[in-house]
């Protein structure tokens, strides 16, 4: 099968760069062993986040490090089977997590952050989407004011981004936004401009019915392998041998398998991610809530409650430890004491991660027609639009609209 343009990955970041693609009049074919939304982008909290600037490395987060390996599910941890495989990536990530790099981080997520709001409304008229874009808000909730006090440090940054925000100094101020909680939460921070969607899975398989009206193809192939050569691109399936003039690679926390095809071996980790959904009827929620010390959120999926998050660094092939969602729905529990935690389905996630937290955006430095775009983290769906469109401006050969230098594949 011969292609203009081939994308690897039907997640949100492959079908919307192929869509974005298709819109500018290139052929396109998506490639992917599982179909649309099969991995990571069916089971997040449905957020797009522009309000996230701050990297998972943050300054003095290595003085926490000892406490992972003791609490198997605490907000971040790593399975002690997987911490001398994850070694390497751990010292880029102390690395990233100096006050230099952070800072670089944070303005390099701005950036990526208010291009991917301005794409997303492009996207959202394009295929009109706008039955599946809620105005959510988004509440972040603080148990002390010493907690409080030192999150808004990270709010002044925002607001020096363009972001706006609401104060809330108490719990009757808390209850006016999202009645139901816990009096235990003192302070919170409510954002009224967050977005989400109905359900990342429907809408991913809604921006991919746009591309196949649009003329674009999407097939089931597990590629092994990219060739790069004067006459183009030739991948190695299980199948049939593809050929194709450019590639995109996207396929989320494998991607790096393939990139070393190409010699470039990128430090490309997993944060697993966990959750429950439960049915429709399991909580009345106005907002998204962010539990912030906790480090997972509960948001509206469809009529259903979504409650998840937290950060594993486990790589693919250790089995999935469940009692990380469990001991997630039990404090929420504790949290919104009228959560009805019945009948809820379990999920976790592969999550692409790179040690500073940005993603790969970039053309391969050895393979000129191959263009890379992954290791969002949990952050896929927020920057997806903003993604697309600079993958496309890349395949056009046409400046980009932002630094993609924090973003190269050959920064570490």
């Amino acid at each position: 099968m011969n292609s203009e343009i081939i994308v690897i990955g039907a997640g949100i970041i492959g079908i919307s760069a192929a869509l974005e693609l298709r819109q500018r009049g290139f052929d396109v074919c998506v490639v992917d062993r599982e179909g649309v939304a099969a991995e990571a982008s069916q089971g997040n909290a449905g957020a797009f986040a522009f309000s996230d600037f701050e990297p998972l490395a943050t300054p003095g987060i290595m003085l926490k490090a000892p406490k992972w390996l003791l609490d198997p599910t605490g907000p971040l941890s790593i399975p002690p089977a997987y911490a001398t495989k994850i070694a390497p990536w751990m010292w880029r990530f102390a690395m990233a997590s100096n006050k230099r790099q952070y800072d670089k981080a944070v303005s390099a997520h701005a950036s990526l952050m208010a291009l991917s709001r301005e794409a997303l409304k492009r996207q959202i008229e394009i295929t009109n989407g706008a039955d599946f874009i809620l105005p959510k808000g988004e509440l972040q909730l603080h148990e002390s004011e010493a907690e409080y006090r030192a999150a808004l440090r990270v709010w002044d940054a925002r607001s020096a981004h363009g972001v706006t925000y609401t104060k809330l100094e108490s719990p009757d101020a808390i209850a006016e936004v999202q009645p139901g909680l816990s009096p235990r939460f003192t302070h919170g921070v409510f954002t009224p401009d967050w977005l989400g969607v109905t359900d990342p899975k429907l809408w991913t398989e809604h921006l991919a019915k746009a591309f196949v009206n649009a003329g674009g193809r999407i097939e089931r192939a597990e590629v092994r392998s990219v060739e790069h050569s004067s006459e183009g691109v030739s991948l190695t399936t299980s199948g049939e041998k593809l050929q194709a003039k450019q590639v995109v690679i996207a396929s989320g926390a494998w991607s790096h398998f393939l990139t070393r095809t190409l010699g470039d071996r990128l430090p490309l980790e997993t944060e697993r991610g966990y959750n429950t959904t439960l049915p429709a009827g399991a909580f009345d929620l106005k907002t998204q809530i962010t539990f912030s010390a906790h480090g997972f959120v509960a948001s509206k999926i469809g009529e259903g409650i979504r409650v998840g998050g937290a950060v594993e660094l486990g790589g693919l092939k250790l089995a999935p430890n469940y009692k990380r969602a469990e001991v997630l729905l039990d404090k929420a529990k504790q949290f919104m004491p009228a959560l009805d935690t019945e009948g809820g389905k379990q999920w976790m996630g592969f999550r692409p991660s790179m040690p500073d937290s940005l993603p790969v955006i970039g053309t391969a430095p050895k393979a000129p027609n191959v263009h890379y775009a992954f290791g969002h983290g949990h952050l896929g769906l927020t920057q997806s639009a903003g993604t697309a469109e600079l993958i496309a401006d890349m395949v056009e050969r046409k400046s980009s609209k932002i630094s993609l230098e924090p973003f190269a594949p050959n920064r570490f």
